[in-house]
């Protein structure tokens, strides 16, 4: 019996979890787990409801990344119905759904890693927050706020709210967009531009001084899966998923309704969040990754020039194959949210971005939908089946943080394999098992948070089980 490392809560992620590492005898790391200790039971307490409340119920999973349940229920209540929506409300929907991402990417890369990169691993605690980015790069921060501040201000102007909006519902959407609204989004557009490549620029200068740990922390080979357009290219709001192996080689192409002939779940007795696999691979072969690393590693482009651009230099980091560290999430992420204000500004200049064809009328066609989104954190799946009167008998979700579970789990263990070693567990190694996880921006909550001390402490215990060391600290969320 040797002895366990707690760490609780994981910080500056959404939601609670912990990570429990377990030594053997020799002070060496045995295993380590991810262990997502919070149960939320939508999918029970949603049966029952009626499914065009769906969109207004399941945005309440989550305050950081509502707009993408709240789109891809609004697909499966498409599909209930058995329509398609009009051209400019899907262009509305995905417009929101662009704000969304540069919110919250733009949030993730300078708020809640900025801290360890701009600032170190093993930075005083005290310091290692985001005020800490705000004193070290006062301006770097406000631009950081201004891009978090456009994106929400594009849910804004199209859904009315910039948390939880009011705006997609069956069949399309319940608002046209005002040419005002338009215009002043289109007014920011250069500088969001510029401010998301001077983050760009702060990345590249990191992974240029730290290349060794960027190609070894919590590297290790999985599938990747993304949603693509017709050519291959990075798709956001609705497309194909795409299944790639680790070598890049196209191991499934297919319509993302039909996810149950191809992805299975597994479940561990010590998590909530269950462990989606690749059915024909089985478990744990057929584990995959999703999210911004999965995303660029199982696409061919992304449809935006300086996107593009950017994307062509991700490839040259592994010769064209995938990238598999986990830190490059990071890079990742950067490289979608140029990619979202590009597609804004495409989305804003179309001219039937305006139109008042906003919604296709319907009656109950089909009983079972299925709505498929790329959320920021990855790929996310709504999946309702109803009766005659159009009440939910069951509903299943596949939340983007679900299919990264296994991910995270080995990233941890990856991590405390490397820099825990006996009872010298020094701050530094616990944050960058917290960081491993931090990668992946998983969401765990199932609406906002309480906001305030997340204290962390950490037990040593030898193998008798007597308590040998205590380590406590506090984080400011």
């Amino acid at each position: 019996m040797g002895r366990t490392i707690t760490i609780e809560p994981v910080t500056r992620i959404e939601g609670h979890a912990k990570v429990v590492v377990h030594l053997d005898d020799a002070g060496k790391v045995e295993k380590a787990r991810f262990h997502v200790n919070e149960f939320r039971g939508f999918e029970k307490f949603c049966e029952g409801r009626l499914f065009y409340e769906m969109p207004l119920i399941t945005e309440r999973i989550c305050g950081i990344c509502p707009v993408s349940h709240h789109l891809a229920s609004a697909k499966a209540c498409d599909q209930v119905l058995g329509v398609e929506p009009p051209r400019p409300a899907k262009l509305l929907r995905e417009l929101m759904h662009m704000g969304q991402m540069i919110q919250s990417h733009s949030m993730h890369f300078f708020e809640l890693a900025g801290p360890d990169l701009l600032l170190g691993f093993d930075a005083d605690p005290a310091i290692r927050n985001v005020v800490g980015i705000v004193q070290a790069n006062p301006e770097l921060a406000l631009k950081a706020i201004r891009l978090r501040k456009f994106g929400q201000e594009i849910i804004a102007r199209v859904g009315d709210r910039r948390i939880h909006p009011n705006f997609a519902v069956p069949g399309g959407v319940n608002k046209a967009l005002s040419p005002a609204d338009r215009d002043a989004m289109l007014a920011d557009i250069r500088d969001m531009i510029g401010f998301v490549q001077d983050g760009m620029g702060v990345m590249k200068g990191w992974m240029a001084k730290h290349q060794k740990e960027m190609e070894t922390f919590a590297s290790f080979p999985t599938g990747y899966l993304s949603m693509v357009d017709g050519n291959n290219a990075v798709a956001l709001y609705d497309g194909q998923l795409r299944l790639v192996d680790s070598e890049r080689k196209q191991l499934e192409c297919f319509d993302g309704r039909k996810y149950l002939d191809y992805i299975g779940e597994h479940v561990e007795s010590w998590s909530y969040l269950k462990f989606p696999f690749y059915r024909k691979m089985g478990w744990p072969d057929g584990v995959y990754r999703v999210g911004p690393l999965g995303r660029l590693n199982a696409a061919d482009r992304l449809a935006t020039p300086l996107a593009q651009k950017e994307f062509e230099e991700w490839r040259k980091i592994n010769n064209g194959r995938c990238v598999e560290g986990s830190l490059y999430f990071h890079y990742a992420r950067l490289i979608e949210d140029l990619y979202a204000v590009e597609r804004a500004q495409q989305l804003l200049e179309d001219p039937e971005i305006l139109s008042k064809d906003i919604r296709a009328a319907g009656r109950i066609t089909n009983h079972e939908g299925v709505g498929v989104i790329e959320a920021p954190r990855g790929t996310l799946w709504h999946h309702y089946w109803v009766d005659e009167n159009g009440q939910l008998e069951k509903v299943n979700l596949i939340v983007a943080t679900g299919n990264n579970n296994y991910a995270m789990s080995r990233a941890v263990e990856e991590v405390a394999k490397t820099y825990v070693h006996g009872d010298n567990v020094t701050e530094g190694a616990l944050n960058r098992i917290e960081a491993a996880i931090r990668a992946y921006d998983p969401c765990l909550s199932c609406s906002t948070h309480a906001v305030g001390r997340m204290p962390m402490e950490v037990t040593i215990f030898d193998a008798a089980g007597q308590e040998v060391r205590r380590v406590s600290r506090g984080s400011c969320r």
